[in-house]
């Protein structure tokens, strides 16, 4: 009941007195099943974690299983980045997600993976959102900031001299430097990587990830 409390509050506005005013009992009487804010937002954090669920199994191509993973992994984190912050931390125990790991191991052993490269495949993905999730708050921060990565990229390149950051420049001229926006590109590149590895054809596949991408 404390972990929902908490979880329905909202693990980055959580204070021990809106929880216990939630349930009706006094912060002392809280602190009777709660050491103090560390270990409630930990309770919170693994009850939240327990509520994000892998895509469902409609006999999709394991690629379009793997994309929607991405995505609503990356999405997640990105809206709770204290959940993130105590993913990061440690705080979301194996106990928490192992079903979920051997859900997803065995939905792509039936689309013929090895369960070794079920688990790599799986990884790649999970900490390629994750990793996009810390950068995307990241970035949110120093837009907040006035400091967006693009802002910042063209202040260097316009005090820098001509010739120096060559890549960055010509990064920034055909317009591909819109950092923020490459999740879904660089999630493609992923897939098209694993892909390749196990013999498939890209391009037979491709067409599958767009038509699930525009049902999204």
């Amino acid at each position: 009941m404390i972990a929902r409390a908490a979880h329905e509050i909202g693990l980055d506005d959580i204070t021990m007195r809106e929880v216990a005013e939630r349930l009706g009992v006094s912060v002392p009487g809280l602190y009777h099943h709660v050491d103090g804010k560390d270990d409630l937002l930990r309770m919170a954090a693994e009850y939240s974690a327990g509520l994000i669920e892998l895509p469902k199994d409609r006999g999709q191509h394991w690629a379009v299983w793997l994309l929607e993973w991405g995505f609503y992994n990356h999405d997640a984190f990105m809206a709770q980045p204290e959940l993130l912050k105590q993913f990061i931390e440690g705080a979301i125990s194996i106990d928490r997600t192992a079903t979920g790991l051997e859900s997803a191991l065995s939905i792509l052993v039936r689309a013929g993976f090895s369960p070794t490269e079920a688990r790599l495949a799986y990884a790649a993905v999970s900490e390629y959102a994750v990793g996009a999730a810390v950068m995307g708050l990241r970035e949110q921060r120093a837009t907040e900031q006035g400091k967006p990565t693009i802002a910042e990229i063209h202040r260097v390149l316009a005090q820098s001299d001509a010739a120096a950051y060559p890549q960055l420049r010509a990064l920034v001229a055909d317009g591909a430097a819109h950092l923020r926006d490459g999740f879904e590109e660089g999630l493609m590149f992923l897939l098209r990587g694993i892909c390749e590895e196990r013999g498939e054809s890209w391009s037979m596949i491709r067409p599958k990830i767009r038509r699930a991408m525009k049902k999204a």
